[in-house]
């Protein structure tokens, strides 16, 4: 039973991710903010969300563990989705069409995760009521750099190339969708999540373990089904934006998940 819910769980997710890359190529043409700002903020943080929910879930079923496998466990997921996307796509060569665009989001994502590391090992037991210095340090640097970002798109960002569908959409459409999909995934990642603790349970495997292989790959799901159509609608840009993006948005996550453990 716990397999079966998972994997309705999973599938739920993919059909949500897809709607969301859709919705979020007409947003990006739509409001003329481009794909890399619409695929390195909105469509990297809806994408991101079932991390976030997972970690709060964790953090409810006492298994922090649980959650901090995930977020670097979705990382490293995340930079194997590039490298296959750039195989498949051959003609196109993602990795040399768009990457320079993507360099300032993918330096800022390895910094907040040198960040994390060295906070980690660091240990530095400096705090502000029960939030340690190093998460709100996580938080600033995040804002800091998406600001960065936001800046350079404005300035470099190339058009994003979108299908006849996406044109005749409005907006408003295409935001209603945008949240419905992103309602969704709130509504399924608990159920995700619990029976993921359930699988680390009957195998014994550990909570470490299925939070940085299974549930990492699973939350990741959004962010390779979000890729893929952002892919095949020519969106390379926001594609790309949502990975790297999406990298950024949880070391962030794992700043913001010290507000709600209260413990420590």
């Amino acid at each position: 039973m716990v397999w079966i819910r998972f994997l309705i769980s999973s599938i739920v997710l993919v059909v949500a991710a897809i709607k969301m890359a859709q919705y979020g190529d007409v947003i990006a043409v739509r409001t003329r903010l481009g794909g890399l700002f619409i695929g390195v903020l909105l469509l990297a943080g809806a994408t991101s969300l079932p991390e976030m929910l997972t970690m709060i879930s964790s953090f409810q079923l006492d298994a922090p563990g649980l959650a901090a496998g995930n977020m670097f466990g979705s990382n490293m997921f995340n930079m194997f989705l590039l490298a296959v996307l750039d195989l498949l796509h051959q003609h196109a060569r993602i990795l040399r069409r768009v990457a320079m665009t993507h360099a300032l989001t993918a330096a800022l994502g390895n910094a907040m995760i040198g960040l994390s590391i060295f906070f980690i090992l660091g240990d530095i037991d400096l705090r502000i009521g029960w939030m340690g210095l190093d998460s709100l340090t996580l938080i600033l640097v995040y804002i800091a750099g998406i600001r960065l970002i936001q800046q350079n798109g404005q300035a470099s960002s190339t058009a994003v190339e979108i299908a006849p569908v996406t044109e005749v959409m409005p907006l408003w459409r295409a935001a209603i969708g945008f949240l419905i999909a992103t309602g969704v995934l709130v509504f399924v990642t608990p159920h995700l999540v619990r029976s993921s603790s359930e699988i680390a349970e009957i195998t014994g495997l550990g909570a470490g373990f299925i939070g940085t292989t299974l549930l990492a790959m699973v939350t990741s799901l959004p962010e390779t089904v979000a890729a893929v159509a952002a892919c095949r609608l020519g969106a390379y840009d926001m594609a790309v934006g949502n990975l790297f993006g999406s990298n950024v948005f949880n070391m962030f996550a794992l700043g913001v998940a010290d507000a709600f453990y209260t413990p420590g």
